[in-house]
């Protein structure tokens, strides 16, 4: 017993699994990051519900209020309507777009078209244009006095279209941001085509599935996790619409005021108005908004998948 238990004693125990440790390499990658994270995001956050809890008043200087600023944007009507007519360009605009984009992925998707390369760097080069210069742009092609269409319409004695009318300005916002952002949109979605093994085409014409059945059974539901990703961007984007109204603003003053987006309504408010503290509070409410839509897109198409 006593030889057994000494050999026991000097047989090597097994060494564990290896422990990470914390830091080394990974963590030098990851700190740049994590610093421009906490730099140019979390710190400005953290400014920014530090500022909305107060208020300056002409008398006594800045106030600590705390919800009171919130309590007022919920009540605010021109927070509230320029919330509502974002959503409106989004229930509009967001359909046409994403449709168009997944239309031009599958033709390229196909191999049917010819010169595909040039079609495609063709849809995607509007997204390469600055959104500025696309706005003055399709400014002057809106121009009552001396955009082109109205020059055209004069030519034909017929009545100037009223793009930048009050009943076709969200319309004409919708075509400009669906102009710069198909190609985009498109990218994201062929690539995501280009990923689906060639053996599932190959499965698929074996068994007499035409074009139609292979678009319709195999590529639409491999699409839903990038259609779900261009579907979130396009809801942050939407309701921090900004640049397009900001500059057909000068050009068509009576139908775009300050107000007309939430995210302009932020801006005039702390660069015009000077009222800081209640900008602050407009743009966490509006932050609060994205991410009640990018929540229910996200819970929606997880439901539709697990039923």
């Amino acid at each position: 017993m006593a030889a057994t238990a000494a050999a026991h004693a000097r047989k090597p125990r097994r060494a564990g699994p290896p422990r990470r440790r914390l830091g080394g390499p990974g963590a030098l990658f990851v700190a740049p990051f994590l610093i421009l994270f906490l730099l140019l995001f979390l710190a400005p956050l953290g400014y920014a519900a530090y500022l909305s809890l107060f208020q300056q008043r002409l008398i006594g200087g800045t106030e600590f209020v705390g919800l009171d600023n919130y309590a007022t944007a919920l009540k605010d009507p021109l927070l509230l309507h320029g919330v509502g007519r974002v959503a409106l360009f989004f229930a509009i605009q967001v359909p046409l777009m994403l449709l168009l984009a997944l239309v031009f992925a599958l033709a390229l998707d196909s191999g049917l078209l010819r010169l595909a390369r040039l079609i495609r760097l063709g849809i995607f080069v509007p997204y390469a244009v600055p959104s500025v210069v696309a706005a003055l742009m399709w400014g002057y092609l809106y121009g009552p006095d001396f955009g082109p269409f109205a020059q055209l319409s004069r030519e034909l004695d017929l009545p100037a279209p009223a793009f930048l009318s009050e009943s076709w300005m969200l319309g004409s916002l919708a075509n400009i941001v669906t102009w710069e952002f198909v190609g985009y949109n498109m990218i994201i979605l062929y690539a995501a085509l280009r990923t689906i093994p060639q053996d599932l085409y190959e499965a698929a014409a074996m068994d007499g599935a035409g074009a139609w059945r292979i678009a319709r059974s195999i590529k639409l539901p491999a699409l839903r996790p990038a259609l779900v990703l261009t579907l979130l961007f396009s809801v942050i984007g939407s309701f921090q619409l900004f640049n397009e109204p900001n500059l057909l603003m000068k050009i068509a003053p009576d139908v775009i005021s300050s107000s007309y987006t939430a995210n302009l309504y932020a801006y005039s408010l702390a660069f015009t108005g000077n009222q800081l503290n209640y900008a602050a509070t407009v743009s966490f409410l509006l932050g609060l908004v994205i991410v009640i839509a990018s929540y229910a897109v996200l819970l929606t198409a997880n439901r539709r998948r697990t039923a």
